[in-house]
């Protein structure tokens, strides 16, 4: 199976260790930069803490062009789970059996293999369920980590009671617009907003065991939802009751802001050289995508738009910029990576056309936009019911219920009318959205409300017995 391994990061550790922690993180992009930010957050407050953090082979060699993970904190790495970690939405399902079976050998072998302090507590990714058996055998406290939003936590924990139960239309796929108002903690969502691959019956094992998975999770010694509380009040409420041990409720845990970035000079210059608010940030994420034909009507359609716009096209930029007229077009720049959130927040982004990923969303919300709504799988879907309907700060990109493409006439009519800032709904829109950031900034300033669940967390976990 392979051997493991472990590296320290360039910034040498500190002499003096109170305690260490193993932090296991599925291994994609989303789920490894969200536990990742929240590691920072704990080493920036302990010095005396030490961090292992756990990726497979693959992901050291992504992650290790990307900016140094900060003091006290180390990769080890295990084997890969499958040939190419990064082609995982080929085989979803696949992927996600071999997460389940083949990380959790190396992962022994490395916890086995690491030197004193003993690990006073493994946070894990509440996926990786078969960690909290790895940590109690060693009598090792666990916390596991909720790397999405309490609100789809809720929708996985009770799906599975909604189809026994009746409560979904005979053919939710036709009756989209259909509300349930019974899932505790949740006022009302459409069957639309609830993942479409739950609807189609696809990844039945993994519907099956969503509700295992969050009561399994209720056994660990924490848990960690990675959420604003003020956000989503009623649903961590609910939460709190159903599961046996202590939430915490962390915050964001967005990046900060990376000040010295070598490689964004150019397209920041031209982003200060636009108008205030009037470039729409376009992103569909690092993981799932559009098939070939509906990114080719995205691109007509933003392109007759006539509207400003900065895209980030990681694997498709030769054909966006095709799409879009050529390198010279003037309205536009195209880029394979930018620093989200430092974009976001720059005075000339109006507006974010997201997949909806929980790491987006939570970046559009901190930095005040507006979204205009389009996901794809999984959780995006009920990410996109928050954005529209409970914070009020989106619309959703039409969508066609028979299958049939989005098609560039209406989303360039759209884009026209979402990046109006004369338009007295986009007003609203945008004001709410700033409401919306608000929120979230108290939430993470000193003595907000995530600030201190996060200074409780770490207090607790430093109080523990070795």
């Amino acid at each position: 199976m392979g051997s493991s391994s472990t590296s320290t990061s360039s910034n040498e550790c500190s002499s003096f260790i109170h305690c260490q922690l193993v932090a296991i993180p599925s291994p994609g992009r989303g789920h490894i930069n969200q536990m990742m930010n929240f590691c920072k957050l704990i080493t920036q407050r302990r010095s005396d803490f030490l961090i292992t953090f756990v990726v497979t082979e693959e992901w050291l060699g992504l992650l290790s062009s990307e900016p140094n993970p900060g003091h006290n904190i180390r990769f080890a790495t295990i084997p890969n789970v499958t040939p190419s970690e990064k082609s995982r939405a080929k085989d979803v399902q696949g992927f996600a059996e071999a997460v389940m079976t083949k990380m959790e050998a190396p992962v022994e072998e490395l916890l086995d293999q690491l030197e004193p302090p003993k690990p006073k507590v493994i946070i894990y990714d509440t996926f990786l369920k078969w960690v909290l058996g790895v940590a109690h055998r060693r009598s090792i406290p666990a916390a596991s980590f909720w790397p999405m939003s309490a609100t789809y936590l809720t929708v996985m924990y009770h799906f599975q009671t909604l189809l026994q139960n009746g409560q979904l239309p005979a053919n939710p796929l036709e009756q989209g617009e259909h509300r349930v108002n019974c899932i505790p903690g949740i006022s009302s969502i459409r069957v639309d907003d609830f993942p479409k691959e739950f609807l189609e019956g696809k990844f039945k094992r993994i519907i099956e065991g969503s509700r295992e998975l969050v009561s399994e999770a209720g056994k660990a010694e924490y848990f960690l939802i990675n959420s604003v509380y003020e956000l989503e009040t009623q649903v961590i409420n609910n939460f709190k009751k159903e599961l046996p041990c202590p939430i915490y409720t962390i915050g964001l845990s967005i990046p900060s802001f990376n000040k010295d970035s070598k490689n964004d000079h150019d397209h920041v210059s031209w982003l200060d050289a636009q108008p205030k608010a009037s470039v729409l940030y376009i992103s569909q994420g690092s993981f799932l995508s559009s098939t070939d034909e509906q990114l080719d009507e995205f691109v007509a359609g933003v392109r007759d738009s006539g509207i400003r716009f900065f895209w980030v096209a990681r694997e498709n930029r030769d054909r966006v910029i095709e799409g879009i007229g050529g390198e010279s077009c003037c309205n536009g720049l195209v880029v394979t990576w930018c620093d989200q959130l430092k974009v976001l927040s720059h005075p000339s982004i109006g507006g974010f056309w997201s997949h909806c990923g929980w790491n987006s969303t939570k970046e559009a919300a901190f930095s005040g936009l507006p979204v205009l709504t389009c996901p794809i799988a999984f959780d995006q879907y009920t990410n996109r019911k928050q954005i529209v309907e409970d914070w009020k700060i989106g619309w959703r990109l039409k969508e066609n219920s028979d299958g049939r493409l989005m098609e560039r006439g209406e989303i360039s009519r759209m884009l026209k009318t979402f990046m109006d800032s004369g338009c007295e709904e986009v007003k609203e829109m945008r004001r709410k959205a700033q409401e919306i950031s608000e929120i979230c900034r108290r939430a993470s300033s000193e003595n907000g409300y995530s600030e201190r669940q996060i200074e409780a967390c770490i207090k607790d976990i430093s109080q523990l017995q070795s």
